[in-house]
């Protein structure tokens, strides 16, 4: 697919939506394409606090686009001090911009078969500070992240793209590379909550 040479100007959080539905007709993932549209966008919480939806004790993945199952596009909420844990992204392809508050994502090298079962430590390869509507990239050939609000006192905002969509990741014990299998779930569609044990009765 061929990138053009002027970015389509994206204004509101529908403008950026359409465009990404534009970008996605073909089957081929430009990455900087998306980059650049998700760029773009200039975070207004006008155009997005109504998939804002924060839970008291953890960070919480709101969906606001499916992306007609080759993308999803979700914000996500992190109270004063939420982390996620290291994690991988399924092969997909992970892009996430900065929309409020502090954010840091720390990146660690993919553990072995031999780190795993050595138990060894895994290993710490960046540490960021996410700029506020920065766009950050990443997928497993470039390595693990964790994402978490460096603040005590305020709330933190993220909006992420994941191409394709997954269900299920893996998470990793940093004292140990551990791994084990996760289930994704998202705590809104479309701004309403998700009953989510109806949504695993559908599932079965």
């Amino acid at each position: 697919m061929e990138v053009s040479m002027t970015t389509p100007q994206v204004f509101t959080l529908d403008d950026l939506v359409r465009e990404l539905h534009r970008v996605f007709e073909d089957d081929d993932v430009n990455v900087e394409e998306v980059h650049d549209l998700m760029s773009g966008y200039k975070s207004n919480p006008a155009d997005w606090k109504k998939f804002a939806k924060f839970d008291r004790y953890k960070y919480t993945r709101n969906l606001i686009d499916a992306g007609n199952g080759k993308f999803n596009l979700m914000l996500v909420c992190w109270g004063p001090s939420h982390t996620s844990t290291i994690h991988d992204h399924a092969d997909s392809h992970c892009f996430m911009k900065h929309m409020k508050g502090s954010l840091q994502e720390l990146r660690y090298e993919m553990p072995d078969d031999q780190q795993m079962q050595e138990c060894s430590e895994m290993k710490e390869t960046a540490r960021t500070l996410l700029k506020p509507n920065g766009v950050y990239y990443i997928n497993n050939s470039i390595g693990l992240h964790q994402v978490e609000n460096t603040s005590h006192s305020d709330e933190a905002v993220s909006l992420h793209l994941y191409c394709p969509p997954f269900s299920e990741c893996c998470v990793f014990d940093q004292r140990t590379s551990h791994k084990m299998k996760c289930p994704v779930t998202f705590w809104t569609k479309y701004g309403k909550k998700v009953d989510l044990k109806k949504s695993k009765a559908e599932a079965q």
